[in-house]
């Protein structure tokens, strides 16, 4: 025989205990503020440093166009041409001059030419404003000058 055991206080003994409860409405806006006011902080932090990383990345881009421009002007002995442009460094030019000892495949890793990170085709004097040649973004405005991320970046700058 089983001993006796009473129910306890409040409850019957064939219910059930009841559930837990999830989170009242106060404990989910106390968490949605939190949430507010994290964001507000974090946020403008991490909107700033996606321009410093495309003017990081237009600065590198520039620099291995600049190199794959000596490159060319070793093999060939002068420079391209405003007319020919960058795009000398991927495909044979076929306006004058044309260069004698152009390297077969190109001087960059890539066949096409990359556009800056703000989407642009980046810019090539010959001759240059700072230099024999310059290599330039304008930067996000795509304008030229600007002050911040919307500041031209050139090859005079690195």
């Amino acid at each position: 025989m089983q001993p006796f055991v009473p129910a306890a206080a409040g409850r019957c003994a064939g219910t059930r205990a009841p559930r837990a409860r999830g989170f009242t409405l106060i404990e989910l806006i106390v968490v949605v503020t939190i949430l507010g006011i994290m964001a507000a902080l974090i946020v403008p932090r991490i909107v700033g440093r996606t321009d410093d990383a495309r003017v990081a990345a237009a600065k590198q881009d520039i620099a291995t166009l600049m190199q794959a421009l000596k490159l060319y002007r070793l093999d060939n002995g002068r420079y391209p041409t405003a007319d020919q442009g960058l795009q000398a460094l991927v495909e044979r030019p076929t306006t004058e001059p044309i260069p004698g000892n152009w390297k077969q495949g190109g001087y960059l890793d890539s066949p096409t030419l990359r556009k800056d990170p703000w989407g642009q085709p980046y810019q090539y004097l010959n001759p240059g404003l700072h230099g024999e040649i310059d290599v330039l973004s304008f930067g996000r405005d795509g304008q030229p000058g600007g002050e911040g991320p919307d500041a031209d970046i050139g090859s005079w700058s690195l």
